[in-house]
């Protein structure tokens, strides 16, 4: 029997909870555990989690891999990171923490943002002058709606102050994940980024920025020091290894937030060369070499893993989301229109059944037109207004026409931001690696092709792109392999070309596409005011 190679235990721990696999430096990715971890939503827009939860989940699925795959288990002699960004964490000098995660989706720091940052003129509460200068130096800017770090520490020191006067470190999730390997705090130059402290004007040299850490409204030293995400930052603590089953002289490289390691998982390593990743939300990612922002298409080029690049993301609200309201709200798991797919119960998938179902309908769904915006939409447009629709329903519309709608409708939103894309770029897409859970669905693959008129290559193994990420990284950072090998490693499923005969029609539709934004927005305002104003109403019954 051949000799396990080293491996790597990649971790990727998400919004949902903690994941790892066992990675080679060729890519290959052996196991596979998870461990569900809960959010805890609270009133006034908190989101939370408990980072002694992603401790021990880490812990399960570590385990889970060693009975699995004891050999491989044996041959790890790095461990690498991938996490959830924007979330905050109080750490105490013994580093332990003070608060729980208050998570990217927690938006109780706004107001503490606008009472930090506001002045005249303003936009969105904070005032223009520091917004060009964010733009400046740190390439964004802070979220109005509270939901990263430059916000979460406001809210900490304004509402916790006890705890802000114990806290000698703010952290980020993967910073902390790197505070219980090693007993080190640091931070990477892209879990950093949200703070919106640094200058990132060298990508080979990010380091804060004095202005903006005197004007953020945090004490300089609660900050932690900057490393890159390819630095071994230490071996294994003698807790961490005893916990983890692992020989204390393993290594940890620090690894990186999970669309920077993304971007590399998915092989897109060359300049210019974009990946579509489709989870719950989607982003198109590529590896550019200069510093830019379009602040009209909320696009940006931001600190990575790779030293001398950087990473241009356009994020849109909801993408997989979409598939999850229609699995849990049109298509349940007994409904008799899976049942058309003749696959046994044990070996169905929710894509299983939508790629049955899908192409029996026609390009353009039998005229049904779907806006993906259950949650707003980032980018191309900043609007938190919109919502998600269907168009041109009939007596003759089925929910196999509704079905292929909605992956129509997210195929269009996701040509809707290419335009603005290519002009980042310097030139149109014609090719692009699809990732993430929705790659798993073949029929989306093809309407994705189909409308944005490009060459669509899969990744092989979607739904690990973070942890081989993570994994490659970690090569990267212990010399195993270098960056510029990993698109020759790369493993295409399968390459979907667009159809000829579904130009004219889709390029038609989209045409309608893009005229909705602009004629629906100011009903989607009107309407959030009548909701918000029935809402205080019932609030208050004297109005």
């Amino acid at each position: 029997m051949p000799a396990v190679p080293p491996q790597v235990l990649a971790i990727d721990l998400g919004t949902s909870g903690m994941k790892a696999a066992l990675v080679a430096a060729d890519g290959t990715v052996t196991g596979w555990a998870e461990y569900a971890v809960p959010l805890r939503v609270l009133p006034g827009g908190g989101a939370e989690q408990d980072p002694q939860a992603w401790w021990a989940a880490l812990i399960e699925v570590v385990a889970e891999l060693g009975r699995a795959h004891p050999e491989h288990l044996r041959a790890v002699t790095t461990v690498c990171s991938s996490s959830q960004g924007e979330g905050t964490i109080a750490v105490d000098a013994a580093g332990q923490p003070l608060t729980q995660c208050i998570t990217w989706l927690d938006m109780r720091g706004a107001a503490h943002l606008r009472r930090q940052f506001g002045g005249f003129p303003a936009y969105q509460g904070m005032s223009l002058r520091r917004i060009v200068r964010w733009l400046r130096l740190t390439g964004g800017m802070p979220s109005p709606t509270g939901k990263d770090p430059a916000a979460h520490m406001l809210l900490v020191r304004d509402t916790m102050p006890q705890v802000y006067a114990r806290t000698a470190t703010f952290l980020n999730a993967l910073d902390w994940i790197n505070l219980k390997l090693t007993g080190r705090t640091v931070a990477t130059v892209d879990s950093i980024l949200t703070s919106w402290v640094t200058d990132n004007r060298r990508p080979d040299r990010i380091r804060y920025s004095p202005a903006l850490v005197a004007d953020c409204g945090i004490d300089a030293d609660k900050l932690p020091p900057i490393v890159a995400c390819t630095d071994v930052i230490g071996t294994l603590s003698p807790a961490a290894a005893t916990q983890l089953g692992l020989p204390a002289s393993v290594q940890v490289v620090a690894g990186a937030i999970d669309n920077t390691a993304a971007a590399v998982g998915a092989g897109t390593i060359a300049d210019n060369d974009p990946h579509l990743y489709l989870g719950t939300s989607s982003w198109i990612a590529a590896h550019v070499r200069a510093k830019k922002t379009d602040p009209v298409a909320q696009i940006a080029s931001v600190p990575c893993a790779i030293g001398d690049r950087y990473l241009m993301t356009a994020l849109q609200a909801t993408a997989g989301a979409n598939l999850t309201w229609l699995k849990d709200k049109i298509v349940e798991y007994d409904d008799p229109l899976i049942g058309a797919g003749h696959l046994s119960r044990d070996e169905r998938s929710i894509f299983d059944a939508f790629d049955v179902i899908i192409p029996t309908v026609p390009a353009g769904a039998n005229g049904v037109l779907y806006m993906p915006w259950l949650y707003g939409e980032r980018a191309p447009v900043d609007d938190p207004d919109l919502r998600a629709g269907f168009l041109n329903i009939s007596l003759d519309t089925n929910r196999s026409d509704l079905l292929r709608a909605v992956f129509e409708g997210v195929a269009f939103n996701t040509r809707w931001l290419s335009g603005p894309v290519g002009r980042f770029l310097g030139a149109p897409m014609t090719t692009l690696t699809v990732t993430g859970g929705g790659a798993r669905s073949t029929a989306w693959c093809q309407i994705l092709a189909d409308v944005l008129d490009v060459q669509v290559r899969r990744d092989p193994d979607p739904v690990k792109v973070n942890v081989r990420g993570a994994g490659w990284i970690g090569a990267v950072g212990t010399g195993a392999v270098a960056f510029d090998d990993i698109p020759a490693l790369l493993r295409t499923d399968r390459v979907f070309t667009p159809t000829p005969a579904h130009r004219a029609r889709y390029d038609d539709i989209f045409a309608v596409y893009r005229d909705l934004h602009g004629r629906l927005a100011p009903l989607y305002r009107r309407l959030h005011r009548v909701r918000d104003t029935g809402d205080a109403a019932t609030a208050d019954p004297k109005r």
